[in-house]
């Protein structure tokens, strides 16, 4: 058998957990590959509205196994908060989640490393979220990291104590006011871990190969976006890991041959959280709009997301380095009751007009070229079929699809997994 993949095209929070949630009925695993608690996947159903952080969005089906691959880093606390959220739906997760051994944990002073590292840069930050993932990452690539499988050892506590004097040592370094107990975010981290402890630890990469051979399907989850990816993102405001495909092989232990469908996840406009360049982004009323119609806040960090109009040189991009095969636009609705919309086809680059993504795309090298389509006043909301939609609507589909040359398979009209049409 072989993995499809499922990736957010832009700078995340496209309403990947959504998706996952509406596939997973057709998949044996959902399996996460990368990435930290900061991706909050939002799933919405039966009048109930659910914000995950690790935990692969196909927990919420009886049927599915759920694996956190060794490319993800793990705060114990945050998903020891995670599992109690899931208890009072009466959920078993310990049946049905496995953690790769070969993960890295999120201590409690990296945490405290990334606050003291995002403070010093003063004007120039980044926009991290203070996870501490970034300095966790840095560790697992610097070869001094802590993983999961490290848990099972006898001298786990000594290895902790290693790398959490370390870390006390470049806090010190960065010379910063930083106000912090660490007795107490230990005494939380250590009993998360006993916590922790009670689920299974697994040799994912095994599980996974034979799973395969066993023709068990796979939906190989991602988290954040791929203009996020460490690699081929807007660097350096950027996530720690390779939030594109190529994170699915390295953050699950799967060949390249083995992955055959690749759906990316786009929504019919444009955001993003924190710092960076974004080309088209809008500071007028327009954009005020799509941010509030839209909620446009993050579901685990509560910070505001900048909007604009749907960048489709970024998008094409995208599309290229993932090997897109089929794409899903999200929030379609929140684009209802604009008379006119616009679309970036181009950048004005240095005086010249070109259709890929630059190596540089801050404002004073970029400019978006623009063309524009009517828009729609229908609510789409309570539309359950894609005959029913507005031509505007259908238009603008048909737009999309003829510039990046990958059929657009779903329609997201609301937040509900009920709310999606096929096309």
């Amino acid at each position: 058998m072989t993995v499809d993949l499922l990736l957010g095209l832009q700078w995340g929070d496209e309403g990947k957990g959504k998706i996952v949630d509406v596939l997973t009925s057709k998949y044996d695993i959902i399996a996460r590959f990368q990435g930290g608690p900061n991706a909050g996947h939002t799933l919405e159903f039966d009048g109930i509205k659910h914000v995950l952080r690790t935990i692969p969005s196909g927990i919420f089906h009886k049927n599915a196994k759920n694996i956190i691959g060794n490319g993800v880093v793990i705060d114990p606390v945050v998903f020891h908060k995670e599992i109690e959220g899931l208890a009072k739906f009466d959920m078993d997760v310990t049946s049905k989640l496995f953690i790769s051994r070969k993960a890295h944990l999120i201590l409690p002073t990296h945490r405290l490393l990334d606050a003291a590292s995002e403070a010093s840069k003063g004007k120039a930050k980044i926009g991290s979220t203070l996870k501490g993932i970034g300095p966790t990452y840095m560790d697992k690539t610097g070869r001094n990291g802590i993983r999961v499988g490290d848990i099972e050892l006898e001298d786990f506590k000594l290895r902790y104590r290693a790398l959490a004097d370390k870390h006390e040592s470049m806090i010190a370094f960065y010379d910063v006011d930083l106000q912090y107990n660490l007795q107490e975010m230990e005494d939380e981290f250590f009993a998360s871990i006993e916590e922790l402890k009670k689920l299974t630890f697994i040799d994912s990469e095994e599980y996974l190969n034979k799973s395969l051979k066993e023709g068990k399907t796979i939906l190989a989850e991602g988290a954040q976006g791929s203009l996020l990816d460490v690699d081929f993102g807007t660097y350096p405001f950027v996530t720690s890991s390779n939030t594109t495909a190529a994170g699915a092989c390295t953050g699950l232990g799967i060949a390249p041959n083995r992955v055959k469908e690749v759906y990316g996840i786009f929504k019919a406009y444009t955001t993003r959280v924190g710092s960076g360049p974004f080309p088209t982004e809008l500071f007028d009323e327009v954009g005020s709009a799509m941010a509030k119609i839209g909620n446009e806040f993050g579901s685990v960090t509560g910070r505001a997301r900048r909007c604009g109009w749907l960048d489709l040189v970024a998008l094409k991009y995208a599309v290229q380095v993932n090997g897109v095969t089929e794409l899903y636009m999200m929030k379609g609705d929140v684009l209802s009751g604009f008379d006119t919309l616009k679309i970036c086809t181009a950048y004005k680059y240095k005086g010249k007009e070109i259709s890929h993504l630059p190596y540089n795309i801050e404002p004073e090298n970029v400019e978006p070229v623009y063309t524009e389509i009517k828009g729609w006043q229908a609510d789409l909301t309570k539309m359950t079929t894609y005959d029913e939609l507005p031509k505007e609507l259908k238009d603008y589909i048909e737009f999309i699809e003829k510039e990046v040359e990958v059929p657009i398979k779903v329609v997201s009209v609301g937040p509900d997994r009920t709310q999606t049409i096929t096309k």
